[in-house]
């Protein structure tokens, strides 16, 4: 890292963004009420030699409120896709149809949405997780840049800095707090 404040804030920042983005990401893949493709699209699948996301393999479609309809590119990996989905926890059959793959989406018990909560609110303090380790390292660059016999900013600027890192996180935790509540609301309302 850098050693100028701009260059730590940056890269704090850039940090915390990743794991917002991760976040977001994995809160696609929780189920609410209604089927959405983002349920399914970053399953992993056994294909090819290797593991790819679903939705490099097939086309996902939402034909009615509580269905959703797979269908992949190459045919011979249907059974492939079909194990996937199976080992996937989303408490879902999936029904291959020919060439295709329907998923029927039972309404959730309230036990699914409560656990589903539980779930989403670990994804959140994860997040969290990374965005105090990237305070902790952009906190000890920052002491770094006022101690040793190279240190050409003072102690004020180096507390400022803390302050600026400081108001960064929160920032995020703040996001990331709205973010699950939203989610949480969504799974939660019937």
């Amino acid at each position: 890292m850098s050693n100028d404040p701009d260059t730590i804030l940056l890269t704090a920042e850039e940090s915390m963004l990743k794991g917002l983005d991760y976040l977001k990401q994995e809160l696609r893949g929780v189920r609410s009420g209604r089927a959405s493709p983002a349920l399914v699209e970053f399953l992993k699948v056994e294909a090819y030699g290797s593991t790819t996301d679903l939705k490099s393999l097939a086309s996902i479609s939402v034909p009615e409120a509580t269905q959703l309809l797979i269908k992949p590119f190459d045919s011979t990996i249907i059974s492939a896709i079909k194990t996937a989905i199976e080992k996937s926890g989303l408490g879902v059959n999936p029904m291959v149809e020919g060439k295709q793959i329907r998923l029927q989406l039972p309404a959730m018990s309230t036990e699914r949405r409560q656990k589903d909560a539980a779930r989403i609110k670990k994804m959140g303090e994860e997040a969290k997780i990374v965005f105090r380790n990237s305070r902790r390292d952009a906190n000890k660059h920052a002491d770094a840049l006022g101690k040793g016999v190279s240190a050409h900013i003072s102690e004020d600027e180096v507390k400022t800095l803390k302050e600026e890192i400081q108001t960064l996180t929160e920032k995020y935790e703040t996001d990331v707090d709205k973010r699950i509540d939203e989610k949480t609301k969504e799974i939660m309302s019937i």
